[in-house]
C-alpha cells in the first residue's frame, strides 16, 4: 500500500447534543474539539442523532396531522372564486 495517502484512523467520542448520550468508537472524521474521559483526551464530535434519541429506536412517533395540514392548504390557498373548472 501507498504511505501517506490514508486518513488518521483514531478513536473518537461522539456526544449527543440533544441528551448528553456519548460514545467512543474508532472514525476518520476530523474535529476541532476534544474531551477527557476516563483521564484520556479525544477529538469530540456532536451529533444531532443518535439511537438513544432517535424516535425509531426509544419506540416513540410522531402522529402526524395530515387533515390538519390539508386544511391549512386549503384555507391558504384555496380557489379564490368557488367555481369548479368543467373537464
Amino acid at each position: 500500500m501507498k504511505q501517506d495517502i490514508h486518513p488518521d484512523y483514531r478513536e473518537v467520542v461522539f456526544v449527543d447534543i440533544s441528551n448528553g448520550f456519548q460514545f467512543k468508537t474508532r472514525s476518520t472524521i476530523q474535529t476541532r474539539e476534544t474531551i477527557t474521559v476516563d483521564g484520556q483526551e479525544y477529538p469530540l464530535a456532536k451529533i444531532e442523532v443518535s439511537s438513544e434519541s432517535h424516535p425509531f429506536y426509544i419506540g416513540t412517533r410522531k402522529i402526524m396531522d395530515t387533515a390538519g395540514r390539508v386544511e391549512k392548504f386549503r384555507q391558504k390557498f384555496g380557489r379564490k372564486t368557488g367555481k369548479v373548472a368543467s373537464a
